[in-house]
């Protein structure tokens, strides 16, 4: 069975038909590419993969589970448990400190962080930000901040990495980073991961690319 099987999804704002009939499936371990100009869907499909949003129409299964069927809080358990997001724009708390920032999804869940610690620690040594932890979102260069933003992503080594736009505030080569770091920990934690760009040679890095235009998946 596929991780995700998504069935005739249609997403609409108001007359603004953001999604026409999506079909696809997911399959667990793997890594994906949804690439597509500004307004094709991409983004969208996204948000609902992750349970950020609902469909206007069809079916999100997953592990043959109908997130259709989740109340409020069912989905903020499937995101917090389940799903770890990159973004484009960071959406670090100033106000707390780096390791703070990266605990937080661990502390609403219920998690222990101190369990997590020992990961975190190991995920910063790896992606070179040690020396970040303790410092503030506004003392890091935005390549920093991006890496504590995939720290924290990866902090509750969820099955599904949803990227949107991750390398979209890098130059080429940060973005060709920050691209590899997310394919090898997304395979080391066994993640299935989804990478939303319109950057060519971001995508280029993938085997399995999803092309969307209008809405659809052509």
């Amino acid at each position: 069975m596929a991780l995700f099987q998504i069935e005739n999804v249609k997403k609409s704002y108001g007359k603004v038909h953001a999604l026409r009939g999506v079909n696809l499936e997911l399959e667990e371990n793997t890594q994906y590419v949804i690439c597509g100009a500004s307004g094709s869907g991409k983004s969208t499909l996204l948000y609902l993969l992750g349970g950020l949003d609902r469909p206007t129409e069809g079916k999100i299964l997953v592990e043959g589970k109908d997130l259709s069927n989740y109340d409020d809080e069912s989905l903020a358990k499937f995101r917090n448990l389940y799903v770890g997001f990159v973004f484009q724009f960071h959406f670090l708390l100033p106000s707390m400190n780096c390791i703070n920032n990266i605990l937080l999804p661990a502390q609403i869940g219920g998690s222990t962080v101190s369990d997590l610690k020992e990961n975190v620690e190991e995920l910063a040594e790896k992606l070179g930000v040690t020396h970040c932890l303790k410092k503030y979102p506004y003392e890091l260069s935005g390549g920093e901040q991006q890496r504590v933003n995939i720290i924290r992503a990866l902090s509750l080594r969820p099955k599904l990495l949803l990227c949107d736009e991750p390398t979209g505030n890098l130059d080429s080569e940060n973005s060709l980073k920050v691209t590899n770091l997310l394919k090898g920990l997304s395979e080391e934690y066994d993640s299935t991961l989804v990478v939303v760009t319109h950057d060519d040679k971001v995508a280029a890095h993938f085997e399995n690319k999803i092309s969307m235009v209008d809405g659809s998946i052509v």
